[in-house]
């Protein structure tokens, strides 16, 4: 869905070490949706140059277990908001919960109503950079309400933040269909703007 939009041009990169070049900075947003396990790729020279791009003004979309993307990397959390924290209870078992959209006028997520979603819902996340939260879900095993959905400001960058997505499943649903693309495709054409 977000090719066929001719407001955006998408490249799709699989190498990490791409971080490190400023070819990085030729982009309006970036996607992260990846664990990275292997701490020296891309190393703290490309963790910097993704810090810097989105501190200049670029924009970050962060999909579900990116929230665990750079453990190592303390610097991390400002950017992302919240990280995966693995001393605590990971997320519920794979299964349909509900998401409540909680501000209903924000730009991105005007227009969304409550929905279902078959995924993970997680349960870790650590953090006290000031947050926006778009939507949350209650917990089946604590019933607590956790963050979904969320956006932030790091430096002149807009960050948006979404523990969902485990699977292609996840990605739409009977009455939000697509629904993380459609919200992918309207974050993408205001951070472009803004670049």
């Amino acid at each position: 869905q977000l090719a066929k939009d001719a407001r955006l041009s998408i490249q799709v990169v699989d190498d990490l070490k791409f971080l490190r070049s400023q070819e990085l900075h030729k982009f309006a947003a970036i996607v992260i949706h990846f664990k990275n396990y292997d701490p020296a790729v891309p190393g703290p020279e490309g963790q910097e140059n993704l810090a810097q791009f989105v501190r200049q003004g670029g924009g970050a979309v962060l999909v579900h277990f990116a929230c665990g993307a750079f453990q190592e990397w303390p610097e991390f959390v400002q950017l992302a908001g919240r990280v995966w924290d693995p001393k605590l209870r990971g997320h519920d078992p794979h299964g349909a919960f509900r998401v409540d959209i909680v501000d209903s006028n924000h730009p991105i997520t005007r227009g969304f109503p409550a929905f279902e979603v078959t995924d993970e819902l997680y349960t870790c996340l650590a953090g006290d950079p000031p947050i926006t939260v778009l939507a949350t879900a209650v917990s089946k095993v604590d019933q607590k309400t956790y963050p979904m959905a969320f956006t932030l400001a790091y430096g002149k960058g807009r960050v948006f933040h979404s523990v969902l997505g485990h699977d292609v499943k996840a990605f739409g649903t009977d009455k939000v269909p697509a629904a993380e693309a459609t919200v992918c495709t309207m974050l993408f054409s205001r951070m472009a703007k803004t670049r």
